[in-house]
């Protein structure tokens, strides 16, 4: 070693651009005798424990430099005794401590296969040669020197370099004596630039309360889960043969306190939790909770993608949320968002100084109608990333499933851009092949890993075979929303009734797709915002004209092919747009045109999971069957839906304001049938028109069958009926 190199090394550390700082930190031999350094600018004075005792050590640099030499190496790994302003502390010294990343670590995740990746990266409360500190672990492979900052060590990037890992880009350190609770970010100098850039641990668990940046480091969770029936029933359910009916929330604005304070989730496990229950609802969709700084963004642009907001409370309070819903025999569904990330500077946006987890080229990089980055799915890295956060939520927080958001903003190269905004792929073509290989991954290790988790997306295009195994060719999604029978249906029943004939299309264009994926009707939250007015505020007419349209449409969606989804406020007729600032607008149950909404909405449901014709052939042709689709004049549809057994139910829509009576409707078995659900009902806040007393079929062939009944079709209403069995 030359007289000079410490001195080298030295500048380094003083300067914090050492990229080995556990070459010159910490024990080492030299020549024949043991040197020992520490580089602790806020100290005073400094002894280290040897065989001999408290051995003091010499500050050889103003700056902060402490040494010892001896000819016996101190035991390892090495307590330092530290006295500053006059009161002594003792710690262990970091650079005392090996790694403990292994070999196949590394490899994984350069492969992209280390799916518990947030076990290895991130800051883990952990245990090292008997001593209880925290590891941390980051991937910044164009770093010249990272650092762990935070309030333990004055957010000084000198204390606590961290050892680099060669071409892997992992770095790390186990800083001895943390505990839970301690904020921290990663200090970051590039080494082509050498600028430096702070940032938020992608892999942070918790973070501390807006506006502040900071990661917290989480303790393991201490939750015992009492969902072990549930979770093995979904994994021997039938899902495609099975009820899913999902009530979407959004946490921050579904109830608030009387001081108009959001809601714990542990409150939330009291009153969501039973409301959902109450209603009927098979499952719940929760908007996205991973960290995010905006409320406005309704979480859509997350900065944490580990961490639980604490918005709500700690990531044990959420994980008894979900306890709490399995319990009540309700899933639980992630709203999940693979597609883009923001640009704050603090987060993952140009994370080690370069385009880390985005493109650089702007075309392949940058959303610029939502001004966000957009993944590098072809990094290996980057799709392990991701990949680990979804098996994240499904593994430590029992999540039963995750609706990928904006799956078709991933899927084109080209999407909401112009001519020569955009880079075609290597066959010259739009699609996003990083992308569909990354969405095809994400499935099969779902539905390998998480038997009976589903995965949904949020996909508006004719792309084919979305929903279909990934063995056939399909990008192995369980469901897909159907965006196209949503906009039809909106559009038709937001037309005054004396045009609907004009428009009778649309309430029966969907069926000639209806079974070419596995669909889900959503009204969702997009449907209720910016402009587009609530459900109820959509219906054309007077106030009892606009309820009675609601309850037809609610009546609608619940009988035709597909699993339902609900946006929050939508089951009681909510008035206004949704608003992520306010609670919905519960006073409004005072009223009985919200109750009867409210009813309503309550007892489709509960029928809906109760009669198998409703929902075993959701995904097969072969459970419906049209009775009349051609009656535009009267705008009225009616079909049947059926069960594999052979039984089936009869459903009419009635979209006029005109009582219609002696309405004849074919039916294919004779017999005595009975009206199991009128959305007319004075219950629920209509006219209390219809068939109560029961009907019984003509032997009168009409609509192609062999039976018809003569039936009373209340206005703006929807029948449902059912064939009495013989005794």
């Amino acid at each position: 070693m030359s007289k000079n190199k410490p001195d080298t090394q030295l500048a380094l550390i003083l300067d914090a651009r050492h990229h080995d700082p556990f070459a010159y930190l910490g024990s080492h031999r030299q020549d024949k005798s043991f040197v020992f350094r520490a580089f602790l600018p806020y100290a005073d004075r400094v002894w280290l424990k040897t065989s001999s005792g408290w051995d003091p050590l010499l500050r050889s640099h103003g700056n902060g430099l402490y040494v010892w030499q001896g000819d016996i190496a101190p035991p390892s790994p090495c307590l330092l005794r530290i006295e500053h302003d006059g009161s002594a502390y003792e710690q262990y010294d970091p650079y005392s401590f090996g790694s403990t990343l292994t070999a196949d670590e590394l490899y994984l995740h350069g492969e992209g296969r280390l799916l518990q990746a947030y076990k290895t990266l991130g800051a883990r409360v952990s245990e090292q040669d008997g001593v209880t500190g925290v590891r941390f672990a980051v991937w910044a492979p164009n770093a010249e020197r990272v650092s762990v900052v935070g309030d333990f060590n004055h957010w000084d990037g000198r204390m606590h370099p961290m050892r680099a890992h060669g071409s892997s880009g992992l770095w790390d350190i186990f800083i001895p004596g943390l505990n839970a609770q301690a904020l921290y970010k990663y200090e970051v100098r590039n080494r082509h630039s050498g600028n430096l850039v702070s940032k938020t641990d992608p892999y942070g668990f918790s973070f501390e309360q807006r506006p502040g940046t900071a990661a917290k480091v989480t303790a393991a969770s201490a939750h015992q889960w009492q969902d072990q029936a549930w979770l093995k029933a979904r994994g021997e359910r039938d899902w495609l043969h099975a009820p899913f009916n999902c009530y979407e929330v959004h946490l921050g604005s579904w109830r608030r306190n009387e001081a108009g304070q959001f809601l714990t989730y542990r409150e939330m496990a009291d009153q969501l939790v039973s409301y959902v229950q109450g209603l009927g609802y098979t499952h719940v969709e929760l908007l996205p909770i991973s960290e995010h700084p905006l409320n406005e963004s309704w979480g859509y642009q997350t900065t944490g993608y580990f961490g639980v907001t604490n918005r709500f409370g700690d990531p044990d309070d959420l994980r008894l949320l979900i306890d709490a819903f399995h319990q009540a025999n309700i899933g639980v569904i992630l709203d999940w968002v693979p597609g883009h990330f923001p640009k704050d500077a603090w987060a993952l946006a140009r994370f080690d100084g370069t385009a880390l987890y985005e493109h650089e080229d702007p075309r392949l990089g940058e959303h610029q109608e939502w001004g966000t980055y957009i993944f590098n799915y072809g990094r290996n890295e980057v799709r392990n990333f991701l990949l680990a956060n979804a098996h994240y939520w499904l593994s430590e927080f029992h999540i039963d499933g995750l609706r990928v958001d904006a799956v078709a903003s991933m899927l084109y190269l080209d999407y909401s851009r112009k001519a020569g905004e955009w880079l075609p792929n290597k066959f010259g073509g739009r699609e996003n092949l990083d992308a569909i290989e990354f969405l095809k991954q994400l499935n099969v290790m779902v539905h390998d890993e998480f038997p009976g988790a589903l995965t949904i997306a949020e996909e508006s295009t004719s792309w084919p075979m979305i929903s279909r195994p990934v063995y056939l060719g399909g990008l192995g999604f369980s469901m897909k929303w159907n965006m196209g029978w949503m906009n039809d249906i909106l559009k038709y029943i937001e037309h005054d009734p004396v045009y609907r004939r004009y428009e009778h299309d649309k309430l029966t264009f969907g069926q000639l797709y209806a079974y070419s994926e596995n669909f889900v009707l959503p009204f969702s939250h997009d449907e209720v915002v910016h402009g587009k007015k609530s459900l109820l505020d959509k219906m054309p007419g007077d106030a009892w004209q606009k309820f009675a349209n609601l309850r037809l449409l609610t009546t609608l969606q619940m009988t035709t092919p597909g699993k339902k989804l609900n946006f929050m406020g939508n089951e009681f007729g909510q008035g206004r747009e949704w608003n992520v600032n306010s609670s919905l607008d519960w006073h409004l149950l005072d009223a009985h045109w919200h109750q009867g909404m409210q009813h309503a909405s309550r007892d489709l449901n509960h029928l809906y999971r109760t009669i198998p014709a409703l929902y075993e052939l959701d995904f097969e042709g072969q459970g419906f069957e049209w009775i009349d689709c051609r009656d535009h004049d009267q705008s009225t549809i009616s079909f049947q839906r059926k069960a594999r057994d052979g039984s089936f139910i009869v459903v009419v829509l009635n979209f006029t304001p005109v009582l219609r009576t002696g309405y004849r409707l074919g039916v294919p078995v004779p017999g005595d049938y009975v009206e199991l659900f009128n959305s007319d009902a004075s219950y629920y806040g209509g006219s209390n028109q219809g068939n109560g007393a029961g009907l019984r079929s003509e032997a009168h062939s009409w609509m192609g069958h062999p039976h018809s009944l003569v039936v009373t079709l209340p206005p703006l209403a929807g029948v449902i009926l059912q064939r009495k069995p013989t005794q």
